[in-house]
């Protein structure tokens, strides 16, 4: 379930925050050096890679494990679970980038930039949505062949 969850903003941790934004910095900063050694085409690939989330999806596990911890419970299997959800997120959301891209790659010669930009983050956000809901009812509209009787 997708969920917005306003207090895990007071349970991260001030070296989180820091951990996340340095990564994503250090990204940041090779893709510059990337596209001043190599051109722009090559340092916008690099720049294209999600700079947070490898830390995020580690902090995501960690929290889960430490959630379930606190009841007594050894998390590890959860938290893993939740690491894996929030990159499977991750990646319908870089196919919807994918499709940003395109659009501003073939429109903005032709149209006004602010109208491009609004198109393909209408276009990005669609397809996101679209994705999610497939994969939603891909993996979760129905048990697959064989779990009928585990349902029960």
């Amino acid at each position: 379930m997708v969920e917005v969850r306003l207090r895990a903003l007071k349970e991260t941790k001030l070296h989180e925050f820091l951990l996340r934004f340095g990564f994503g910095g250090a990204c940041t900063a090779m893709a510059g050096f990337l596209a001043h050694r190599y051109g722009p085409v090559i340092g916008g690939l690099f720049l294209a890679f999600p700079a947070i989330f490898p830390a995020s999806v580690s902090l995501v596990e960690s929290h889960e494990r430490a959630r379930k911890r606190e009841i007594g419970v050894d998390g590890t299997r959860r938290g893993r679970m939740a690491a894996a959800i929030d990159a499977a997120g991750a990646a319908l959301g870089c196919a919807g980038l994918v499709l940003f891209a395109v659009v501003v790659w073939k429109l903005l010669p032709h149209l006004n930039a602010g109208l491009v930009i609004a198109l393909a983050c209408c276009v990005w956000l669609i397809a996101t949505l679209l994705l999610w809901e497939v994969r939603k009812r891909r993996f979760f509209g129905r048990p697959r062949r064989g779990t009928e009787a585990l349902s029960h």
